[in-house]
């Protein structure tokens, strides 16, 4: 399958090993900054083969790849997308999968018009630790669900948004919840139904003085099924990355997943005991050398298969809204001082642009 990845930035890596584990014929690499492209060609040891583009426009006419991965700054996954889709290029979206409730509607909308897949990639979906809780969920052991906790006790310095000035931006990023927490808000949303009623939550911006966005993020979230979130989210832990949990907790069951980003249970309580606890943490529990884990190669597996099989991916491009309509939500309701209503008609991180000014 003939293969294109467009941006090269820090992220960028994890989708080239992806894509060469699943044997994907990696035809182009595309970035504005020929620098960072060339010290990825460099990295990877690529020959000339794989060709080198500044215009995506122009990679994917002269290219003709059926899969792309977009990994662009958040502002321009979009427009991106959007322009690959019409010209009928199955999509992997980097999170958010956009920074508005109307470019998310028209992604799917156009992806249905188009017959085109697309993936969200919130590749934490396919760690051995989150694939067994929500093995555990579909089974119904954990009984009636109580409530869910999302923790994402992080690190981002001067030196992470000097890298690139479109982090913490309104316009192209959006702050801790939207760039850092996004993740492991998917999972809560997923894990405990996604259906959401009522949304209330705080943010600010107490150590970034030089961003547009906030550092710290607080919300508590009420489900359609009678059970409760919360979320906690920021960059302000000193002096590097603490840990991203998430608490699961149930009538019948309970269970933490820990670790850089939710790979290692540390609890797993259960009323059947059907397993042994121990064995249980022992046996899904994954030592990832960054905060990326190995999800990607297996969702690039399923991204594949999906498109040889015309089915949708496990993780669509509605499950990319719904993470990010979570955050707007919270964003919504932080700046307007009152619980908010789901689901949001419209709703961007421009309209938040001067919240912190």
């Amino acid at each position: 399958m003939r293969y294109a990845l467009i941006g090269c930035g820090r992220i960028s890596p994890n989708h080239i090993v992806a894509a060469q584990n699943n044997g994907l014929d990696l035809a182009a690499i595309c970035d504005i900054d020929e620098k960072c492209m060339e010290d990825k060609a460099l990295k990877f040891k690529f020959d000339h083969h794989v060709k080198r583009y500044t215009d995506y426009m122009n990679m994917i006419e002269c290219e003709k790849p059926q899969l792309v991965a977009i990994c662009t700054d958040s502002g321009k996954h979009a427009q991106i997308a959007m322009e690959c889709i019409r010209k009928g290029i199955h999509c992997i979206i980097e999170k958010p999968i956009a920074l508005s409730i109307m470019d998310a509607d028209a992604i799917i909308a156009a992806s249905i018009k188009y017959n085109v897949r697309v993936c969200a990639c919130h590749q934490n979906r396919f760690n051995k630790s989150v694939q067994k809780i929500r093995e555990a969920i579909d089974m119904n052991r954990f009984g009636k669900l109580f409530y869910a906790a999302a923790h994402i006790r992080w690190h981002r310095g001067h030196e992470y948004y000097d890298r690139a000035s479109w982090r913490g931006t309104w316009e192209h990023d959006g702050g801790a919840l939207m760039n850092q927490c996004i993740h492991n808000i998917d999972l809560l949303r997923w894990m405990m139904g996604s259906d959401i009623v009522e949304v209330v939550g705080m943010t600010d911006k107490l150590n970034h003085n030089y961003i547009e966005a906030e550092d710290l993020g607080i919300a508590l979230i009420k489900f359609k099924n009678g059970s409760y979130g919360t979320v906690e989210g920021t960059t302000d832990v000193y002096p590097k990355n603490l840990e991203e949990t998430l608490y699961i907790f149930g009538e019948k069951g309970t269970v933490k997943a820990g670790g850089q980003s939710v790979n290692v249970i540390e609890e797993w309580r259960f009323s059947d005991l059907l397993d042994d606890p121990e064995e249980i943490k022992r046996k899904f529990h994954e030592n990832p050398p960054n905060i990326y884990g190995y999800g990607h190669t297996p969702l690039y597996a399923d991204m594949i298969n999906a498109i040889e099989h015309d089915r949708q991916p496990y993780i669509t491009a509605m499950d990319g809204k719904r993470a990010l309509e979570l955050v707007l939500a919270i964003y919504k309701s932080a700046a307007e001082g009152r619980s908010v209503k789901l689901p949001l008609e419209k709703c961007a991180t421009t309209d938040f642009s001067g919240r912190f000014s």
